[in-house]
C-alpha cells in the first residue's frame, strides 16, 4: 500500500482524490491547503480525517505516514512545493506546468536526484488513447512522421483571470501551449529549431503564440496556444504512408483515428471504464497505477515522462518566450 497525500485543492486534486479512495493499492492519507473552506470540503468528502488536514504545507512535508504528494497547488507555486516535499523526503507527481521556467524545473529535478525521491510531471502519455498511439507508431503503420500540428487554446474574457496574471504562472504557453508541445515531444522528440510568433498581453505576458520546431530527421511540429480565442485541442501525425488523429481534447482524448493507405480505423479507447466497470477519478488510476509500478521496479522517474524531457519542454518554453518578447516567468 503506498501513502499518498494531496497538496491544494485546485486542478484535479478532487479527481485525483477520488481515484485514491477507489484504488485498493492506494491510500489517501492526508492533505493540505491554505484555503480552509476548500480544505475542509475535500477532506469531507473523501474521508480525510481531520488530524491530517493541514493548514500549512510545511506540515504535509513533515508527515512521515505520506510516501507521495500530489502537487495541485496554483501554477506559480509547483517549484516551491515540490521542492519542499522532497527535501522532506516525500515523492512527488507534479501537476503541468514543471516550474515557470527551466530554471526551476531543473533545480526540481537536481532535488529529486539529490534526495533520492520519486518526481514526476502528471501526464495524459498513460491514458488508453497514448498507449495506443506509440503502438501505432512503433508498428510503422504511417511510416516516418514529417509532420504534427496540434492547437490548444480558451479565451479569457476577465482580465483580472490568474492566467493572465504573471506573478501567478499566467500565459498561453504555459497554460495551453505545454500541453502540444509535450505531445510533440513525446512523438518526436527535442526540437532542433524553435520559430515563434506571437502577441504580447498588457501584463507583458504570451497571449496568442504561433510556434514551429523542426526535429531529427526532418519531421516539423506547428503548435498554436491562445488565451485570446478557443481553438480545438486536437492533433494530427502525417506520415509518409498515413495518419493518425486524435480528435478531442489531447489532455482527456477517448479516441483514436488511424488511416494508412486505403485503411481507415477508429478506436474508442475511454479512459474511465476498467473491466466493464466506470472508474471515477478522470482516468487518473493510469498514472497512480504507473507511479506505483515504478517505484516497486526501483525506478524514481517515470519512462514515458521522463524528467529530461520535462525539463527540456520547459526549455523550448523559455526559448518561445523570449523570441516574441514575452515577460520572463
Amino acid at each position: 500500500m503506498i501513502r499518498w497525500g494531496i497538496a491544494g485543492t485546485g486542478g484535479f486534486a478532487s479527481s485525483v482524490a477520488a481515484t485514491l479512495e477507489w484504488m485498493s493499492e492506494a491510500e489517501l492519507v492526508a492533505i493540505a491547503s491554505s484555503h480552509h473552506d476548500e480544505l475542509r470540503i475535500l477532506g469531507d468528502l473523501h474521508g480525510v480525517p481531520s488530524a491530517r488536514r493541514y493548514s500549512s504545507y510545511e506540515a504535509l512535508a513533515a508527515d512521515d505516514e505520506v510516501d507521495l504528494i500530489y502537487v495541485a497547488t496554483p501554477a506559480s507555486h509547483h517549484f516551491e512545493h515540490t521542492v519542499l516535499f522532497l527535501t522532506a523526503g516525500r515523492g512527488v507527481v507534479c501537476e503541468t506546468p514543471f516550474g515557470l521556467n527551466e530554471a526551476q524545473a531543473a533545480a526540481m529535478v537536481a532535488a529529486a536526484r539529490a534526495e533520492g525521491r520519486f518526481l514526476m510531471e502528471t501526464s495524459a502519455r498513460n491514458l488508453p488513447v497514448y498507449v495506443r498511439l506509440r503502438e501505432v507508431m512503433a508498428s510503422d503503420a504511417i511510416g516516418e512522421v514529417v509532420a504534427f500540428s496540434s492547437d490548444y487554446g480558451y479565451a479569457v474574457r476577465d482580465r483580472d483571470d490568474p492566467w493572465l496574471d504573471p506573478a501567478r504562472g499566467g500565459g498561453a504557453l504555459l497554460r495551453q501551449g505545454v500541453y502540444p508541445l509535450s505531445l510533440a515531444s513525446m512523438l518526436l522528440g527535442t526540437p532542433e529549431r524553435v520559430t515563434a510568433l506571437g502577441a504580447i498581453g498588457d501584463t507583458g505576458i504570451d497571449e496568442h503564440v504561433a510556434v514551429l520546431t523542426s526535429h531529427s530527421g526532418g519531421a516539423t511540429a506547428a503548435v498554436t496556444a491562445s488565451l485570446r480565442t478557443h481553438l480545438t485541442r486536437t492533433a494530427r501525425i502525417s506520415g509518409t504512408r498515413g495518419s493518425i488523429t486524435v480528435p478531442g481534447l489531447i489532455t482527456a482524448p477517448t479516441t483514436l483515428v488511424v488511416q494508412g493507405g486505403d485503411r481507415y480505423g477508429r478506436l474508442d479507447l475511454p479512459f474511465d471504464r476498467e473491466g466493464g466497470r466506470s472508474v471515477p477519478g478522470a482516468g487518473f488510476h493510469h498514472q497512480v497505477r504507473h507511479v506505483h509500478r515504478r517505484l516497486r521496479d526501483g525506478h524514481l522517474d517515470s519512462d514515458i515522462m521522463p524528467l529530461d524531457e520535462s525539463q527540456s519542454i520547459m526549455r523550448t518554453l523559455d526559448t518561445v518566450r523570449a523570441q516574441i518578447g514575452a515577460r520572463p516567468t
